[in-house]
């Protein structure tokens, strides 16, 4: 049987290296422009948030995350992001409740709009992250672009370009955009070889990666004590962890079609965003100012202090943060769920070790964050890359391998945090 399967595969045709080599140039540019696009946005919205949060309330001699000022500036962002959505071409595009990572080419005059309401969404502090829009925006620029300029190559090309080379630069790595990527293609009849597949994808991917390092420098790894030589109190840990974050993830999964309805049944986005804004103002309050914006730098603050909150304080900014989430998804703000789901993954796992000490800091985090992104996006292979990176330790892979199987049992076939047009979760 073995040898049977060798010489298929041996005999599998393989696309012609003449094939693949035109795809080098349109994937580098691609990978290197949409890296750019995704670098722009963050610096802009970047700098809109130090006005925001730090010059403006020094100058009206307020609090920079006093209650009063974050509930004020998240009502406001919620005005602003709500104008564009109303007045703007295309609205800012489609109710982003319906989104996932794989985007479909939006007209062109859409983008302006969608970009502007991103802004404001990453600088105003909502927890949602860039990654959906930046995904669509980059599809549509590639897509339209592409065709125009080189309409001999296949218009879905364009798309997987453009998507493989955003997640490339949104992690640093192309490692990432391969596992997404081949975990897209699993179920699909391929034409040749994985790799033959992988090819073009993978060099815009590594584009965009190299473009975001060389510029921003970016880095994931929280630098937590190094997991040492793991034993079955760990695997034991990582499993229980892993379960639980899943299981508590699905609570906000489950009650995702409900808040968006309920946010729908204001029916205009001037009223559904200020109303969404107020509410994350409130929520910020209870939780702190952790628990605004997209999350990564407020997880590397966590991880700086591992010890220096409570077990209370902990599960406070987990519980906050995923309501803020489901908020933040449901009333209308354009944005993605991933990078929050790391913060109250990491959360969840510091809350862990809070309870019981022997819980290594590292071994927390990465279970908590394996077993939230799994409940939020359904996409295994790069739960397990984001889990292992935020942690940079070799041992700690195989204990995060063996969480993710009982904790995959609990999500999978479960309703998924994406709706239909139709407001019913997508399985």
């Amino acid at each position: 049987m073995a040898q049977d399967t060798a010489q298929q595969t041996s005999a599998s045709p393989a696309s012609p290296a003449r094939a693949l080599l035109p795809l080098i140039l349109p994937a580098l540019v691609v990978g290197v422009v949409a890296s750019l696009l995704f670098l722009g946005v963050s610096a802009l919205a970047e700098q809109l948030q130090d006005v925001l949060w730090q010059h403006l309330p020094d100058a009206l001699g307020v609090g920079r995350y006093s209650v009063l000022w974050m509930i004020v500036v998240l009502t406001a962002t919620g005005v602003l992001v709500g104008l564009v959505v109303w007045r703007a071409p295309g609205h800012a595009g489609p109710d982003p409740a319906t989104l996932g990572l794989a985007a479909a080419p939006m007209p062109p005059a859409v983008l302006p709009g969608l970009l502007v309401a991103t802004a404001l969404m990453l600088a105003g502090g909502p927890s949602l992250g860039p990654e959906n829009p930046i995904i669509a925006t980059n599809v549509a620029l590639a897509f339209w672009l592409g065709r125009r300029f080189a309409p001999r190559l296949p218009g879905g090309l364009w798309a997987a370009l453009a998507e493989a080379a955003t997640i490339g630069a949104l992690f640093g790595t192309p490692v990432a955009a391969a596992l997404l990527i081949s975990e897209a293609l699993a179920g699909q009849q391929l034409k040749g070889l994985l790799w033959d597949n992988l090819f073009g994808p993978l060099t815009a991917a590594a584009a965009g990666a190299m473009t975001t390092t060389l510029v921003a420098h970016p880095t994931f790894d929280l630098h937590l004590p190094a997991l040492g030589r793991p034993g079955w109190s760990d695997l034991l840990a990582a499993l229980v962890i892993a379960s639980a974050a899943a299981l508590f993830g699905m609570v906000a999964v489950c009650a995702f079609p409900y808040v968006h309805a309920a946010f729908s049944r204001l029916r205009h986005p001037m009223v559904a965003l200020p109303v969404g804004g107020l509410v994350l103002g409130l929520l910020g309050a209870l939780g702190g100012h952790l628990t605004l914006f997209k999350g990564l730098g407020e997880v590397a603050e966590l991880a700086r202090h591992p010890d220096g909150w409570s077990a209370g304080q902990f599960a406070t900014m987990t519980v906050v943060k995923l309501a803020a989430l489901l908020v933040a998804a449901s009333c209308g703000f354009r944005g993605g769920r991933i990078f929050p789901s790391v913060f109250i993954g990491a959360a969840f796992g510091l809350f862990a070790h809070a309870l019981v000490p022997a819980v290594q800091p590292a071994l927390g985090v990465s279970a908590g964050v394996l077993g939230m992104l799994l409940a939020i996006t359904r996409q295994g292979w790069v739960s397990l890359f984001t889990a292992a990176v935020l942690v940079a330790s070799p041992a700690i892979l195989a204990l995060l391998c063996i969480a993710s199987l009982p904790a995959w049992l609990l999500v999978t076939g479960r309703p998924q945090m994406q709706l239909r047009e139709d407001g019913t979760p997508i399985r």
